[in-house]
């Protein structure tokens, strides 16, 4: 005979899933960000035109570790929702919008293809939005951890937009100094 889980039994539940998925969604996105070497200090990306909406560069390691550990709390309570009905299928759309999320930096900041890291951008914010909306079903907790992701992912595309639109010439560069204008002055 099979009985129902205590209410100790499933807040242990949630507790281990949370230990495990928090720091995984931490560490992953530090990663991807870490092997695209992205950021500020990157030679290519310091010589683009900022468009006049681009954050303060310390702003983006805020806000990203603020989203990925709602984004583990809310795979959390996802994944220690024992039988919920659509749970797998939550999990695997959380999987593929976080794939989506990871291969962004590598693409935008590593090999300096931003029309390609734009239509990646657009696909996650489809992905995320469908994986937001399967989370609701299951936990409307989790639905609504996922909320703040989607308006920076919108907000990112945005912004990923401008760039290309700004710097045409450094769209897909492998010459670090290549999104910076060259001028000659006397020959």
């Amino acid at each position: 005979m099979r009985g129902l889980a205590s209410r100790e039994q499933l807040r242990a539940s949630l507790l281990r899933w949370a230990l495990v998925c928090i720091p995984a969604c931490l560490l992953l996105g530090y990663l991807s960000a870490m092997v695209a070497t992205s950021g500020p200090d990157n030679p290519w990306f310091a010589a683009l035109v900022k468009p006049s909406i681009y954050p303060p560069p310390a702003a983006f390691g805020i806000v990203w570790t603020i989203l990925y550990a709602l984004m583990g709390f809310a795979l959390a309570l996802v994944c220690a929702a024992w039988g919920a009905r659509g749970r797998i299928a939550a999990i695997i759309a959380f999987g593929v919008q976080f794939a989506l999320n990871l291969a962004w930096s590598p693409v935008f900041f590593g090999l300096h293809r931003m029309s390609e890291a734009l239509g990646i951008i657009v696909t996650l914010a489809v992905a995320l939005a469908i994986t937001l909306w399967l989370f609701w079903r299951v936990r409307q907790l989790a639905g609504l951890l996922l909320v703040p992701y989607l308006a920076w992912v919108l907000f990112a595309g945005v912004l990923n937009y401008q760039f290309v639109k700004m710097n045409p010439q450094a769209d897909g560069a492998s010459d670090p100094g290549a999104a910076a204008a060259r001028v000659r002055i006397g020959e």
